[in-house]
């Protein structure tokens, strides 16, 4: 039957929803699906570092040994031999031992972040962010109407003596200490130790994300901060960057007390993460697979970093200044203060170049004169003619 009615239907959205919006980034990368253009935009690992034939093994072997557990609900914290292998690989440095019990498997980390904003954050909660900041988390957290508070920062990150002056009353301290995204610093080590203390003192929840800390040029260890104080940090990490974002497969570790409740919270979303995908990364990392593959990401990103770095050192006009990231995937530009890049977008796009301006990674006060480059899904050739005719663009705006 038919149901004739000449008015259309009226939805009435919660206030929830009419707070949402799309990223900015996922709305530039429909333009940047063309292969003409010369995509310094997304956040993207190279599909040329993806493990292919170790996953497909690895499918094979899972659901030829284990495929009525691999194929069925699984329980919401996870897989229990993977959660271990997380366990036991933050276990190290002669910090604090972290159990199973303290790992949540997730649909992908910013399914880590919207599970936080469910559990932490009321509307009118002061949370602190650093300047600027990821993008995923600032739209995640923003659905539930917080009150972002943006922190000191400098060239090493966000500056722990800053937070006296605003920690009363925050929820939470999002913080990207290595590599960060969108602009490839990192914090020192003696910094991490001061802002582990200071958030201590201050009774202050740390939020340390990590997606980017296994990909050092160099291969140096960096300190985790959750294993200097697992009692005060929730610590964040990802298999996206060292195998496949495909699999959409993160996981947070935080005190019990906290897990047990992101756990409710986890049930209420999806039940579980996908059993088949956790059984079958275990069966791909638990031998050592990362130990050999993740230094050929190292050496892929880290040459084509250096491409990028001498090419804006070659083409790009006195006045603009740049990060140089010893690991990661972005690069931060800063352009002299009367250029938008937002405009320059407009204009790139139309020269067959894309990059993310960077205004919205600010929560607090955007710097429009600012933008972010991502250099591991593009080969050096392009890489040089890209940067070339922003550098051409940027000048006839000087």
């Amino acid at each position: 039957m038919k149901i004739e009615n000449p008015n259309p239907f009226q939805w009435h959205f919660s206030e929830r929803a009419s707070q949402m919006q799309s990223s900015f980034i996922r709305e530039i990368l429909k333009v940047t699906q063309q292969p003409e253009i010369i995509s310094f935009a997304g956040g993207l690992p190279s599909p040329a570092t993806f493990p292919v034939a170790e996953m497909k093994q690895a499918f094979d072997k899972v659901l030829s040994d284990s495929a009525k557990v691999a194929l069925q609900y699984g329980p919401t914290d996870g897989y229990l031999p993977l959660r271990q292998w997380i366990a036991d690989s933050l276990s190290v440095n002669g910090g604090r031992k972290i159990v199973a019990e303290q790992v949540l498997m997730v649909s992908g980390s910013q399914q880590a972040l919207d599970l936080l904003g469910k559990v932490l954050i009321d509307e009118g909660s002061k949370v602190l962010v650093e300047t600027p900041s990821y993008l995923g988390a600032l739209q995640a957290f923003s659905v539930y109407r917080p009150e972002f508070v943006s922190v000191d920062t400098d060239e090493n990150g966000l500056v722990p003596s800053s937070l006296d002056k605003v920690a009363a009353g925050a929820r939470l301290l999002y913080s990207l200490p290595n590599f960060q995204n969108p602009t490839g610093r990192t914090m020192s080590i003696a910094r991490r130790q001061e802002l582990v203390e200071t958030c201590a003192r201050l009774n202050l929840p740390l939020v340390e994300d990590d997606p980017y800390g296994a990909l050092s040029y160099k291969g140096d260890p960096l300190p985790k901060m959750v294993a200097m104080n697992p009692d005060g940090i929730i610590y964040m990490g990802s298999f996206s960057k060292v195998l496949t974002p495909g699999i959409r497969l993160g996981y947070v570790v935080a005190p019990l007390a906290l897990i047990r409740r992101l756990e409710l919270a986890k049930q209420a979303a999806d039940l579980h993460t996908s059993q088949l995908t956790q059984m079958v990364v275990h069966e791909v990392i638990k031998d050592g697979f990362l130990d050999r593959h993740i230094p050929s990401i190292r050496s892929l990103y880290g040459t084509q970093c250096q491409c990028m770095l001498d090419a804006l050192t070659e083409f790009f006009p006195a006045g603009v200044s740049w990060t140089r990231p010893e690991g990661g995937m972005f690069i931060w530009v800063t352009l002299p203060k009367h250029i938008n890049a937002m405009e320059l977008l407009e204009e790139a796009i139309k020269q067959k170049v894309a990059f993310v301006p960077g205004a919205p990674f600010y929560a607090n006060e955007p710097e429009t004169n600012t933008l972010r480059l991502s250099f591991v899904t593009v080969p050096p050739e392009r890489i040089r003619t890209g940067i070339a005719t922003l550098g051409k663009l940027i000048a006839e705006r000087a």
